[in-house]
């Protein structure tokens, strides 16, 4: 049995789907009842747990984490993210489980130079990026009490998007499928990302790793320059070709400091700011190890994306669970 701590979230319905799938037998460990069918625990990492809740389980798959980057109070992060690993290695060490996949994030690099890979230095620049870091230190401790027996594997996936997330991609996308998108800048950058069902059968994969540390980035290749995202999305949406207006960057990050003025002065935050088109412009890009593994994602990016447009855009699939992220 395997047990998804988290499994109840956006990533975590994929990767419990996925083992249903495999017929692999599995238990959802969260603070909420999951939408997939299959057993249920109610558990909160920051709680001093039991090991009798994973009873019987050969694996853990810990995806709790607090992702959003304006979560008050900012000891949330080190709650959840660094207090929760170390009460997941308590009790897989107290229930004799010697596999643990962890899902971290590219965030632990922080503004990385591009095609930053596993060997990247951390540089992270906020609380979310420091404390997954400082959750695999804790996961590398539990790994390091017994090495011959004990198998860790942490993935740092990009950004991922897919049917119902509400984060930063689903944000861009809905901007695009309401007509009144502009592209701001040439478009060239590039952007890593990931669709949740490739990255639900990469961590399911890496279950049956041998002993040892396996550490991989997690993203689709290959990259999407911003032209090709929105040209995948115009198609999908509106049968049409190109990226639609455009407008200079410079253009781009005057409006954005208009939007962040009107945002100070009636203390709100909006969907369009300076430091958004700077980071729409800019390019995020990491190398990954994951093909070297024998991987082979069960969808292209442009695939995933195409998926995504149409179950949030073009059918109707308002009685479905949608997940806030960033």
């Amino acid at each position: 049995m395997i047990g998804v701590i988290g499994g109840s979230g956006f990533l975590g319905s994929s990767v419990l789907k996925e083992l249903n799938i495999r017929e692999t037998s599995c238990l959802c460990l969260d603070i909420v009842p999951p939408v997939v069918k299959t057993q249920f625990v109610e558990f909160d990492v920051t709680s001093p747990p039991s090991a009798d809740l994973i009873s019987g389980c050969s694996a853990i798959i810990n995806l709790a984490a607090v992702h959003r980057d304006d979560v008050k109070p900012l000891s949330k992060y080190h709650d959840v993210n660094v207090e929760g690993a170390r009460n997941v290695c308590a009790i897989a060490t107290k229930a004799g489980v010697s596999t643990i996949v962890f899902t971290s994030s590219v965030a632990i690099y922080g503004f990385a130079p591009a095609n930053t890979d596993e060997q990247g230095e951390p540089n992270f620049f906020n609380e979310y990026g420091k404390t997954k870091y400082l959750a695999e230190q804790v996961y590398l401790d539990w790994h390091a009490q017994d090495p011959p027996n004990r198998t860790l594997v942490i993935v740092r996936p990009t950004v991922i998007f897919g049917p119902g997330n509400r984060g930063n991609v689903y944000n861009l996308l809905r901007q695009i499928a309401s007509g009144r998108f502009a592209m701001f800048g040439d478009g060239r950058n590039v952007k890593s990302m990931a669709y949740v069902e490739n990255v639900a059968n990469f961590l399911v994969q890496c279950i049956g790793e041998k002993p040892g540390v396996h550490i991989y980035n997690y993203i689709d290749k290959p990259d999407l320059s911003m032209n090709k995202l929105v040209e995948v999305a115009r198609k999908t949406l509106f049968d049409k070709s190109g990226v639609g207006m455009r407008m200079p960057g410079f253009l781009g990050v005057t409006i954005g400091i208009g939007f962040d003025l009107l945002a100070w002065l009636i203390r709100k935050p909006l969907p369009i700011s300076s430091i958004r088109v700077k980071k729409f412009m800019a390019t995020t890009q990491f190398s990954s190890a994951v093909p070297a593994t024998g991987f082979e994602a069960p969808y292209t990016l442009a695939e995933g994306l195409e998926k995504t447009l149409r179950y949030e855009f073009l059918e109707d699939n308002r009685d479905k669970p949608t997940y806030d992220t960033e």
